[in-house]
């Protein structure tokens, strides 16, 4: 090893190393030294061990082998225990090439677990023990509880209730499965049925509107027939599985509701299903539920009592009337010159008064050098038990650019300290001791006894008036003041009457005033659920009243799971404003993710994928274990799916690595070679797709794989099972949340759409007219969400005549430019060539153009209507740090393409001059692409 080289980081990340010399340290004090394979599993090597040891001295004082679990030294330099013995060396990647073995110790499934959790979640539970922080061990410890409670519910639930959470229904929206069963009519459909286990198959006929029991009652009458067998059998005892994946067809669901059938008979394709017996479903349970049921028993058995409470003296926030203050006593490797000054900037999040009022409960901090930014933090007055802070406290801050100075001004920032405390300007500050014992912020019960004494009010003519053009205002930034005390005396009113404009008279409450503050809460425990479009509004930063956010999980309650999935992705993002660990909205997500896999999958993967960002890695790490803890049955397919996707990323790595060194052909030669490798095939073979947990990537054929020309080298990878095949594109090295962002409102747009009746995606079976449909829906999508980069690489045609985008690196207006020129100057894609496609290569065919027209008029009218869900969605996710989607001023632009606060008429109005603009102005299009073509092949 070379001098000042330590550890074996080079070793692991060489795929032709196969043999390793690695020294053994056994418990009776003997040294092994042996060489073994990289793709050797610990259990293998645990063999080896044995039969090594058999011919040393000592070798009768050992016991079983499960007895002794081997221990190594990993690449954070921390000692670790390897309990999880399917493992392979490669996998566990030691720091040294040293193992030892070592007496097991407590409870052999439990610790496996951990680890298994560990190495999932990308962070070790010791690396939570060494917080030493009570806030983090109680939310651990409730979180755990209740996870695992939720997973025994779960375990007891009868067949149905249970498939429901494992393989939830994936429907289409109503109101289009209605138009299609009227277009339908009188159509049957061709169903391929066959039973697990037999290869015979029968062809069925049905109504597009038959539920799946006559489908069931059919193809038992059919195979009755053809067999004659003995025992009659009931079509309640089977359920119905789509052939090669994990998606089932139950319920008192309509046939063609389901959205696999609904795309087969849009499509032309025969539905292929397989009939499987509830006993296999129930068996299936039962594993599932074993090893759960057997962790929490040794939980029980080892949970030690409670611990008494203690009573203690302590008083109400409001009955304090000195001012409140810190100390900063002070300030360390803060990055100015020396001998020049450093403002500290303290924040309050709300206003404080004389008497002590501090009800958002936040600081922020900042510290600035000649008006320049250098570093921010924001922490707590209150703990997370509502108790007013004392005593010394550490804060390690954030890292601030100009750029960023007026975003400061807001609580969306972490309420954590930065981890990296080396290496960032630290403040030392005290909070003081007001009382000999402790302050706490006032219950829920003193604020609702307060709240009772709301004056009543008699409004007259012109206050009803103008109180309902202040609600009617959907493009409100500030209010006057006459307009805000007309609200706040009206408030009943607005209860009463306008539910929906609870944001407006919360942004005006004075947050300040006890007994405003507490005729809000009581108001709000009053006020009825609002639904998603308006609920949602209610999460952003600013609304962190803890009262607000429960009412607002209250409402987001009554989602069904389809609509709860469509706001996932926001909803994660919300969490890294939360002021507590142990916050409605994280209970919420986690019992939803718990009585839903598919929202489970995806939650653990939105939280997973920004576990490297140190402000959000604590909070998406307690969660991420908290979630694994509920569905321990899980944890292998997530770990196979972790070890797929790190391999992925070492092909694409090696592919960029040979593409700047060799030609194309022999890169991708070099590529399918490295993927017949044993390791890459075991690992990169039968998981399940980290994009839909319902489909299993069986068989990877290597000789299909590929790359992209791309700069990234996206890989193009080619599966197939027995049924069909399938491809999946991985890409490495850009941030993909934008793109997975407009891919989300893309797909929201459609469920609006198509709920309207409206579909315009694999409607009807000639190509020119899902050319059309299609392309009326991303004329209109690609507008209003402002998508760039629209040259001829990002639009692609299926076969079927269906038009769609890719990469959506640049949104909201954020257009290319060249040379200081703008390069795209058109309000969307309509060139020539798809007017010619349109009307069907003849020119006077005006009456389809005019069809297409009204298409796009229709589809861009739906979404006006849905507006404030679009921008309330954009606004949850400032928190993401996306670069084009960072403050309120990003969102301006979908506010104009919505015409938020306008007429239906002035939208449409202004929709038409814009596509009209698309058509006159599409050569424009036909230039840019033309110079995009020269450039790429000149690279």
């Amino acid at each position: 090893m070379p001098p000042g080289v330590y550890g074996m980081q080079d070793v692991w990340e060489r795929e032709g190393w196969q043999q390793i010399n690695i020294e053994f340290l056994l418990p009776t004090g003997i040294y092994l030294n042996f060489p073994v394979a990289r793709s050797d599993t610990i259990s293998t090597i645990k063999k080896m061990v044995w039969k090594n040891a058999r011919n040393e001295p000592l070798f009768s004082a050992l016991s079983d082998p499960d007895a002794y679990v081997f221990t190594c030294i990993n690449m954070t330099a921390e000692r670790e225990e390897l309990e999880d013995e399917q493992r392979r060396l490669c996998d566990v990647r030691p720091f040294m090439p040293i193992l030892r073995l070592v007496a097991r110790e407590g409870d052999r499934v439990e610790k496996l677990i951990t680890t298994q959790i560990s190495l999932l979640i990308g962070k070790g539970h010791h690396e939570f023990d060494s917080q030493k922080n009570h806030e983090v061990n109680e939310f651990r410890t409730k979180m755990r509880t209740f996870c695992e409670e939720r997973a025994q519910v779960r375990q007891m639930l009868p067949w149905e209730p249970w498939m429901e959470f494992n393989f939830p229904c994936d429907l289409e929206p109503c109101s289009v499965v209605a138009q299609s069963g009227k277009s339908h009519s009188g159509k049957k459909i061709l169903v391929n049925v066959k039973f697990e286990g037999s290869e015979e198959t029968f062809v069925l006929q049905q109504d597009p509107q038959d539920l799946p029991m006559f489908l069931k009652r059919n193809a038992l009458r059919k195979k009755s027939n053809v067999f004659r067998p003995a025992k009659q059998e009931k079509p309640e005892d089977y359920t119905l599985q789509v052939n090669g994946r994990w998606e089932f067809i139950y319920g008192k669901y309509p046939l063609c509701q389901f959205k696999y059938i609904f795309t087969c008979l849009h499509g032309g394709i025969t539905p292929h299903l397989t009939m499987v017996h509830h006993s296999v479903i129930i068996k299936f349970q039962e594993e599932q539920g074993g090893l759960s049921n057997q962790v929490s028993r040794t939980r029980a058995q080892s949970k030690p009592p409670p611990l008494p409470l203690k009573r203690q003296n302590t008083s109400s926030l409001w009955s304090i009337h000195e001012p409140f203050y810190i100390y900063l006593l002070q300030g360390s490797r803060v990055n100015a010159d020396e001998g020049m000054k450093v403002k500290l900037l303290i924040l309050f999040t709300c206003f404080i008064r004389s008497v002590l009022w501090v009800y958002w409960k936040s600081l922020l901090l900042w510290l600035e050098y000649l008006d320049c930014p250098l570093a921010w933090v924001n922490t707590m007055v209150f703990d997370y038990k509502d108790q007013l802070k004392t005593g010394e406290f550490s804060l390690s801050t954030w890292p601030s650019v100009p750029d960023d100075k007026g975003d400061l001004l807001n609580p969306m920032g972490t309420v954590e300290k930065n981890p990296n405390i080396d290496s960032t300007a630290g403040l030392l500050i005290r909070f003081p001791n007001i009382r000999p014992h402790p302050l706490y912020y006032p219950p829920i019960e003193k604020l609702n006894e307060l709240g009772m004494n709301g004056e009543k009010v008699v409004a007259t003519k012109e206050e009803h008036l103008k109180l309902r053009e202040i609600v009617d205002n959907k493009n409100y930034t500030e209010f006057f003041e006459d307009e805000k005390e007309l609200l706040w005396k009206l408030r009943e009113e607005v209860r009463q009457r306008y539910p929906e404009s609870l944001p407006k008279l919360l942004l005006i409450t004075k947050w300040n005033k006890h007994e405003d503050v507490a005729q809000m809460v009581g108001l709000l425990r009053k006020w009825q659920d609002l639904p998603a479009i308006h609920a949602l509004e209610l999460l952003d930063y600013s609304f962190p009243d803890p009262h607000v956010r429960s009412f607002t999980i209250r409402c987001l309650g009554n989602l069904r799971n389809d609509e709860l999935f469509q706001y996932l992705l926001q909803l994660v993002q919300v969490l890294k404003y939360e002021s507590y660990l142990d916050c409605d909205l994280t209970c919420f997500l986690l019992e939803r993710a718990l009585s839903n896999k598919k929202i489970g999958h995806f939650l653990f993967w939105h939280l997973r994928s920004e576990m490297h960002v140190p402000s959000v890695s604590l909070r998406f790490g307690l969660i991420l274990e908290a979630y694994c803890r509920g569905s321990i049955f899980l944890i292998k397919s997530l770990m196979k799916q972790n070890e797929a996707l790190n391999k992925m990323k070492a092909l694409n790595d090696f592919v960029k690595s040979g593409s700047q060194k060799a030609t194309r052909i022999q890169t991708t030669e070099d590529m399918k070679v490295c993927i017949k490798q044993d390791t890459y095939m075991e690992a990169l073979s039968d998981v399940v797709s980290p994009l839909n947990p319902s489909i299993v990537l069986c068989e990877l054929c290597a000789d299909k794989c590929k790359f992209m020309d791309s700069k990234m080298k996206p890989l193009w990878l080619m599966y197939k099972d027995k049924y069909d095949h399938v491809g999946i594109i991985f890409k490495n090295g850009d941030d993909l949340r934008q793109d997975m962002l407009t891919l989300q409102m893309i797909q929201l747009m459609d469920v609006l759409w198509k709920t309207e009746g409206l579909d315009l995606r694999d409607k009807l079976d000639q190509a020119i007219e899902e050319f059309t449909l299609s392309c009326a829906g991303y004329c209109v999508a690609t507008y209003v969400l402002g998508i760039g980069d629209r040259h001829s690489d990002n639009i692609m045609i299926r076969e079927t005549g269906q038009l769609f985008h890719i990469d959506f690196g640049h949104f909201l207006g954020n257009f290319k430019s060249k040379f200081g020129i703008n390069r795209e100057r058109v309000p969307f894609i309509l060139t020539y060539d798809f007017v010619h496609v349109i009307q069907e290569g003849r020119t006077n065919n005006s009456e389809k153009f005019e069809r297409f027209r009204e298409y796009c008029e229709q589809a861009y009218k739906i979404l006006c209507r849905n507006g404030t869900l679009f921008v309330n969605l954009f606004a949850l996710m400032k928190a993401a740090g996306l670069p084009e989607l960072s403050s309120s001023k990003d969102i301006q632009y979908l506010k104009d393409s919505l015409a938020l606060g306008k007429s239906e008429e002035e939208a449409l109005k202004n929709f038409k001059v814009k596509f009209n603009e698309a058509l006159r102005e599409s050569w424009k299009t036909k230039v840019n692409w033309m110079m995009h073509s020269f450039a790429k092949d000149n690279r």
